[in-house]
């Protein structure tokens, strides 16, 4: 099994983490806070679950999921991560970021701009367009008829492949969404952005195929 660093323990990380740890991966959990604001989590997760510092869950994972507000998306430390798969959930909100020219531009995506951080490192956008508690529990076994899909768009097939098998791992099917310039299309207020998934005031959510994935893809418009 795989050994997950989490740079961000919030909604989406620890819900990718209880994941990951129901799965059998390993996780490392941290957070701009410190480990000792996550060993309640670490203890919830089991003994596959241990608090970390960022550098520790950055150096430690084998995999690593990047999510944190987009704007402290600098903060990620580079040297860590040369070589590695890198998940990125995150989601540029200007109202919480502040306005960044390129993204409101469309000249970049918001994955591109943390890739242009992180060079030696293969990033792959996924996680970022679906409701944390949908996330949670739309989990199905491979075969299961309504089992779930999320888009992923990243520039390295070898890295999108590693994605895609840890994505199946936790129950969920992958659909492949181009290159990181493609990102846009799952990105705050498109078809794909929580929706296929049902309501956010339904816990529960909605199972999305991967079919209702790639109409939702397809129909995004800048």
């Amino acid at each position: 099994m795989t050994t997950v660093g989490l740079i961000g323990s919030g909604r989406i990380g620890g819900t990718v983490a209880r994941l990951a740890v129901a799965a059998g991966h390993q996780v490392l959990l941290s957070n701009s806070r410190g480990p000792d604001t996550l060993t309640d989590l670490a203890t919830e997760l089991g003994p596959l679950a241990r608090a970390a510092t960022g550098q520790e869950a950055a150096g430690g994972g084998e995999l690593v999921v990047v999510t944190i507000p987009f704007r402290a998306y600098r903060s990620v430390p580079p040297g860590p991560l040369t070589g590695k798969v890198i998940i990125d959930t995150c989601n540029y909100y200007p109202q919480r970021d502040g306005q960044i020219p390129e993204l409101d531009s469309g000249a970049l995506t918001s994955s591109e701009l943390i890739q242009r951080h992180l060079p030696e490192s293969a990033v792959v956008k996924a996680f970022n367009n679906i409701y944390y508690r949908h996330l949670a529990s739309l989990a199905r076994r491979p075969g299961a008829a309504d089992r779930s899909y999320l888009p992923i768009a990243g520039d390295d097939a070898v890295a999108k492949t590693a994605v895609t098998a840890f994505l199946g791992s936790i129950g969920y099917g992958a659909v492949d969404a181009g290159p990181l310039t493609e990102g846009w299309r799952q990105q705050p207020g498109t078809p794909v952005y929580g929706a296929p998934y049902g309501s956010f005031q339904d816990p529960e959510g909605s199972p999305a195929g991967a079919d209702a994935i790639r109409k939702a893809l397809a129909a995004a418009e800048r």
